[in-house]
């Protein structure tokens, strides 16, 4: 069993003048405030603390974090008190024991918002602090290795959590030792049959595996000791996640995962990483598409390495990492091998690019004030494969793999990804659901009209800009909502010689609103809006029966009473017969007068017009679909987009736009890519009917040196 004895030897070891007699009483105060507690095991509760601080001693931190380890739990689970802590120790190592505690006394929805104001908790106090995590980490490392004495439901969670948010934080901290155990510990409860499997599979192999081991490790020896270089070697089998992972990206058998065994040589210098690298490849043959180098380009942990993966002995694929002794201790212990405790206080400039991602966490937690939309952009953000996208001015932007310009847009500023319409990419015009890849340089186009799409949501990648657009998305159909149902209470009110402003003022409407399980009259009337209560629902409870019965109405449909509102035809659209509707149409089609249209009821926008061939039309509850009709009086001009994809030729943009002219069609924008041989010409116009729209078309076919033109939906 663990005693303190050992932690001590452990500090002792690396720290001579550390102030030992504090580790002690740290131990004796928390011995006496959890006495007669015990652990799940049955174990002494003091065994958890005790085993904590002795993975902060394995990382070689400093005095006040071993006894934050030993108190973390005392604040949170005794009669300790943050003010007590701070008196007979130190406001220092009480801070840290606070950061690291819960939130026990606050009262929550439900345990999502526990959980994520939790964490936000402890993001506060990690940023004035970075050993806040290191102890958190240590913490739930030791509750993971002691997970199988909890009921299978609840290990289930704490290892689902421990999966999406610290073996991922582990990783971004650089302690690599950490994350691997964090990983392979979950799966184990996470993945019960496949970790069983793979265990199998990897305990059938061992001697096979530590046999060719040994001939790989003894080879590579000779193969340095050749070329005079020295060097330390060993192999050791992957991970079981890792190799998981493998098979389920792949969707291959554990039999056809070939690189299941890593290799490290550690070098004295740098420039020893490359020579090695070339005496490896000149030896065996290198797998294509393998080679990484983080040292000339480290990941924003400060991870750095050469990985290659080669055709070793026996023609089995195998994986080689070479990094120098320093490189190694940072790619072990991340943070926790370079953290200076000396420098107290915030992050330091120097450390400014090592903690990006953490700025980039404390933006999200001050910028997003619901804790389910802050929790779920932290997952969504920061523990995804990463992309390297530079600005127009070199500015690099880190980014998940997937990403599109519309992300950079909101990595590079709220406000840009707010009014972003439009993206170039390596000089070229892309759209904005174009997948980014790492090296490219990106440039936002913004219109101060444009305002973030729904339709964003089905291709962003990032954290920030999915709750940035469904923030405005929410805050506009709220708006619209309570627009809608104030005109449809108004009307209905009208009926019995009433308004909303004489029922609110009489103190009618108010106990309406909280007998409909609504918080107020402006929720009351957004749900109105909504289609979630009916304006029957509100006039029943405000007009007397005798009253009601004096004025009858011929009753309307279920969804024209969502739809209808007090103003006349909108954009020459006729739905379902009526002319009094609420309509909008679709940017992802933009139909004109004469393409075959249906339309589909929205949640308090009215409804929504779109080409019958449009792609979203397709996701739609088919009972939420309506006929509607090109109403055919007057004229509405509608926006369209046209690509000509012609010869690159001088006064050809001249005869295009001359063809515009002459068919009464007004250019709103142009953007022109070109090379030697061929231009796109991409135009934004205005139609009035799909007649006009093909007659141009043909029109500018005809020009000679015009391929081809297109009509652009997206």
């Amino acid at each position: 069993m663990l005693k303190l004895a050992d932690v001590i030897r452990k500090i002792e070891a690396v720290q001579p003048d550390a102030d030992l007699d504090m580790v002690k009483r740290a131990y004796a105060y928390a011995s006496e405030k959890h006495e007669g507690q015990t652990r799940k095991s049955g174990e002494p509760y003091i065994t958890h603390p005790l085993a904590v601080a002795d993975l902060l001693a394995d990382l070689n931190l400093d005095v006040p974090s071993v006894c934050a380890a030993i108190l973390h739990d005392t604040i949170e689970d005794t009669s300790a008190t943050y003010d007590e802590v701070s008196t007979l120790f130190s406001k220092e190592i009480a801070d840290l024991v606070d950061g690291v505690t819960k939130l026990g006394k606050l009262r929550f929805r439900n345990k999502e918002e526990r959980q994520a104001e939790s964490f936000r908790k402890m993001l506060l106090a990690m940023s004035k602090d970075i050993r806040v995590i290191l102890v958190k980490l240590a913490d739930r490392l030791h509750n993971m290795r002691t997970l199988g004495h909890i009921p299978v439901e609840k290990a289930l969670g704490i290892a689902s959590e421990t999966r999406d948010i610290f073996a991922p934080l582990a990783n971004r901290l650089g302690i690599q030792w950490m994350r691997t155990e964090l990983e392979d510990l979950c799966f184990r409860y996470t993945e019960p049959d496949a970790y069983q499997l793979i265990r199998s599979k990897v305990n059938e192999r061992r001697s096979d595996r530590e046999a060719y081991i040994e001939l790989v490790r003894v080879e590579l020896e000779r193969l340095m000791a050749v070329n005079k270089l020295e060097v330390d070697i060993s192999g050791r089998p992957k991970h079981f996640y890792s190799i998981y992972r493998k098979m389920r990206d792949h969707n291959i058998e554990y039999e056809q995962v070939y690189d299941t065994i890593a290799f490290r040589i550690i070098v004295p210098e740098m420039q020893d990483c490359y020579a090695a690298l070339g005496y490896v490849h000149s030896s065996w043959r290198p797998v294509p598409g393998r080679f990484k180098d983080y040292i000339g380009m480290p990941k924003p942990n400060h991870y750095q390495s050469l990985h290659t993966a080669v055709m070793g002995p026996h023609n089995r694929r195998m994986e080689v990492q070479i990094r120098t002794r320093a490189m190694h201790e940072i790619a072990e212990n991340g943070i926790a091998a370079h953290w200076k405790y000396k420098e107290r206080g915030p992050i330091s400039a120097q450390d400014e690019q090592r903690f990006g991602w953490l700025r980039q966490l404390l933006e999200y937690q001050r910028e997003l004030d619901d804790p389910t939309d802050f929790f779920e952009a932290v997952k969504d953000d920061l523990f995804q494969a990463e992309i390297y996208v530079f600005t127009p001015k070199g500015d690099l932007k880190v980014l998940p793999k997937g990403a599109t310009p519309v992300d950079f847009a909101y990595a590079v500023h709220s406000e840009v990804g707010q009014r972003c319409a439009g993206a170039v990419v390596n000089h070229a015009m892309v759209t904005l659901d174009h997948p980014l890849r790492s090296g490219d340089t990106c440039s936002i186009i913004t219109k101060t009209d444009q305002r973030p799409s729904a339709d964003w949501l089905k291709f962003v990648r990032t954290g920030r800009a999915k709750a940035r657009i469904r923030q405005f998305v929410r805050l506009a159909e709220r708006t619209e909502s309570h627009q809608l149902g104030t005109e449809l209470l108004e009307r209905a009110l009208r009926k019995y010689k009433r308004s909303i402003k004489a029922e609110t003022k009489a103190g009618r409407l108010e106990p309406v609103a909280h007998d409909l399980k609504t918080a107020s009259i402006s929720d009351l009337l957004v749900h109105i809006g909504y289609g979630k209560v009916t304006t029957d629902e509100v006039i029943d409870r405000i007009v007397p029966e005798d009253e009601r019965k004096k004025t009858v109405e011929k009753p309307d449909g279920p969804i024209k009473k969502i739809i209808k509102a007090v103003t006349g035809a909108q954009d020459g659209i006729r739905v379902d017969g009526l002319e009094d509707v609420v309509t909008h149409f679709g940017k992802c089609c933009n139909p004109v007068l004469g393409d075959a249209i249906s339309g589909y009821v929205t949640n308090g926008r009215g409804v929504s017009i779109h080409a019958d061939d449009c792609r979203v039309l397709k996701d739609i509850d088919p009972k939420r679909r309506i006929e509607v009709y090109w109403d055919g009086k007057g004229k509405s001009s509608r926006p369209s987009e046209l690509l000509v994809i012609s010869a690159n030729v001088p006064g050809l943009l001249a005869s295009i736009s001359q063809s515009f002219s002459e068919y009464g069609i007004n250019i709103t924008g142009v953007a022109c890519k070109t090379d030697a041989l061929r231009a796109l010409n991409s135009f934004e116009i205005m139609v009035d009917s799909l007649s006009q729209l093909r007659g141009v078309m043909r029109a500018i076919e005809r020009i000679p040196g015009v391929h081809a033109v297109q009509r652009v939906r997206h």
